[in-house]
C-alpha cells in the first residue's frame, strides 16, 4: 500500500541516496523546507513523499497550472518502478487536488516516455494524439482527466 506525506527534514539523506539530482545535506534539507512551504512562483505547489512499507520511494507534485487546472508530476526511484507505485501515488494526488477544489489534471510526456504515457492511459487520462513541442523544445503529448468523476 503506498501513502503520501510531506517531506521531513529527516528524509534528507535517503533523498540524496535516491534521487537523480546530487545535493549537499544541507541544499537537500533547503529543498525540502522550500517544497513544504507549499507555493511556487505565487501559484500553489505541494511535494509529496511516495511511502510505501514506511519507506520512501519516489516524490510526487501537484502544481496549480490555473484556478480549476494543475498538474501531477511523478518520479518513482529506479529499483521501484514497474510495481504500479506511480499510478496508485497518482490516484493518492487527484484525490488531494479534487479535495483541494481542481477540477483537472493536465500532463506534458514526452513522445519517448512509453513507461508514462502507459501509465497515465492506465488510470484513465485522455489525449489528443497531437504531438506538442514544448517551451523547452521537447516533443510532447498532452494528457487530461477530469476530477469531476
Amino acid at each position: 500500500m503506498v501513502l503520501l506525506r510531506n517531506f521531513r527534514d529527516s528524509d534528507a539523506e535517503m533523498l540524496q541516496q535516491k534521487h537523480s539530482v546530487q545535493m549537499t545535506l544541507e541544499e537537500t534539507k533547503a529543498m525540502i523546507a522550500d517544497w513544504n512551504k507549499k507555493d511556487h512562483a505565487s501559484r500553489y505547489f505541494e511535494m509529496f513523499a511516495i511511502i510505501r512499507d514506511e519507506e520512501l520511494v519516489g516524490l510526487i507534485s501537484l502544481y496549480q497550472l490555473s484556478e480549476s487546472m494543475v498538474s501531477c508530476g511523478p518520479e518513482i526511484f529506479a529499483c521501484y518502478r514497474r510495481q504500479n507505485i506511480g499510478g496508485e501515488a497518482m490516484m493518492l494526488a487527484m484525490e488531494v487536488a479534487k479535495g483541494k477544489g481542481y477540477k483537472m489534471v493536465l500532463q506534458q510526456i514526452r513522445v519517448d516516455n512509453t513507461a508514462s504515457i502507459a501509465l497515465h492511459n492506465r488510470i484513465g487520462f485522455e489525449t489528443d494524439g497531437y504531438i506538442y513541442r514544448n517551451k523547452k523544445g521537447n516533443e510532447v503529448l498532452i494528457y487530461a482527466k477530469s476530477l469531476l468523476r
